[in-house]
């Protein structure tokens, strides 16, 4: 591993304007591990700490976890051994616990409390997508604190979110937050496993792709781990926004963070953040299908040009008109991720059938540019992976070029 980064946390102000802070709290810190049962010590030291932010005139959103942790001992489950149906049975009994803990602890501090449910599909159409940010900003307007959390109650393993760091780094992307702090039940991101001898906390970082190997394990009420939290604050750091990894079990949890008064890890945001719309595009949840294209045609990337069906040298998955695809070059290395004018079926008969025009093909006119240019994020090297081609997959799921019949 490389060796840890150091920083003088004590010389990091706090936010001297008004901010805007998204606070991300792990399941752990909300649900008593015996008791299943709400830490209310915890939400009044966190709820006492976000009425002193926002006496300052910071934003504060919260990303909760918990419903499904609080749910468990209603249903007579048991968080190691749930299966889906128990954990969605769990979270529509645990929600209205969690909210109830809020909203009790919240009037002590004058603080008004909204919840936001979401799915996958709210982040991955632009459309919700928009209409989601739309919401967020109209609370903050009223002076009322959203509460988001992965609507689990419907949720499906195929169309989850997965983990609400990386839902909440969403949010932090789309509200444009200043900082994005996750709180969990370790100092922050260590240089190897912390239960080995020797193991340093990382300070401050840049590249935390450097880190993914230390990155294992996850608490027994959670559903990510450290890598979980890494590549949530990759995805905060390319839309410019400053993450923190930090022990929340503290007095003044967030702000405490902030003014590097305590050890935590501070993530520096990239100098040059992508746009709202690239963060969108290039910081997928879920991948749709993959395209491997030429040599030339990754040349061109840098030139702001479309891809055509005739850069294409294979391809895989069941997307949709609409979707974001990742793109390969052929050595497996992803440069690129774009919004698709095509269905997976439209692109198979055009890749397969090379020779024939795409408008005898497809039965309308069409330049067959698979992805056009101002759809298309070319990837920097600061992107972490979200998903990969599987080698392992049936090569009957990846047509080549000119690997078949139309029809």
């Amino acid at each position: 591993m490389p060796a840890p980064q150091t920083a003088n946390q004590a010389s990091t102000p706090a936010p001297g304007r008004p901010g805007r802070i998204v606070v991300k709290i792990g399941s752990a810190l909300l649900a008593n591990t015996s008791r299943l049962t709400p830490r209310y010590g915890f939400i009044q030291r966190l709820l006492e700490d976000i009425a002193r932010l926002r006496s300052q005139g910071h934003d504060v959103i919260l990303c909760s976890s918990g419903a499904v942790a609080l749910g468990m001992r209603v249903v007579g489950a048991e968080p190691g051994s749930a299966g889906l149906s128990d954990k969605q049975a769990a979270a529509a009994c645990g929600m209205p616990q969690l909210l109830n803990a809020y909203k009790q602890v919240g009037y002590e501090f004058d603080l008004e409390i909204a919840q936001i449910l979401l799915t996958l599909g709210d982040f991955e159409d632009h459309r919700r997508f928009l209409n989601t940010r739309n919401t967020v900003h109209r609370l903050l307007e009223s002076r009322i604190i959203p509460i988001v959390n992965e609507n689990d109650t419907v949720t499906t393993e195929e169309i989850r979110v997965g983990d609400n760091d990386r839902l909440a780094a969403k949010i932090a992307q789309m509200v444009e937050a200043d900082h994005f702090v996750i709180l969990t039940t370790v100092d922050g991101l260590y240089d190897r496993n912390p239960s080995e001898p020797g193991a340093q906390l990382v300070e401050e970082v840049s590249d935390v792709s450097a880190y993914l190997q230390a990155a294992s394990g996850k608490t027994t009420l959670g559903t990510g781990g450290m890598l979980t939290k890494l590549q949530a604050a990759n995805m905060a750091q390319n839309a410019g926004v400053t993450a923190w990894i930090a022990h929340g079990d503290v007095d003044r949890p967030v702000s405490s963070v902030l003014s590097g008064e305590r050890r935590c890890t501070k993530c520096l945001p990239n100098p040059q953040p992508a746009s709202m719309w690239n963060s969108w595009l290039a910081d997928r949840l879920q991948m749709a299908g993959h395209l491997v294209i030429t040599d030339e045609a990754v040349a061109r990337l840098s030139g702001n040009h479309p891809i055509h069906r005739d850069d294409v040298l294979s391809m895989d998955g069941d997307y949709s008109r609409g979707d974001v695809l990742h793109i390969y070059d052929r050595e497996g290395v992803e440069r690129a991720r774009g919004l698709t004018d095509f269905t997976s079926e439209e692109t198979r008969v055009m890749i397969a059938n090379p020779d024939l025009p795409a408008d005898q093909l497809l039965g309308y006119q069409t330049h067959a540019e698979i992805i056009r240019a101002n759809n298309l994020v070319r990837l920097e090297g600061h992107h972490l992976p979200w998903d990969a081609p599987d080698d392992e997959a049936p090569q009957r799921r990846v047509v080549p070029r000119g690997g078949g019949t139309a029809g």
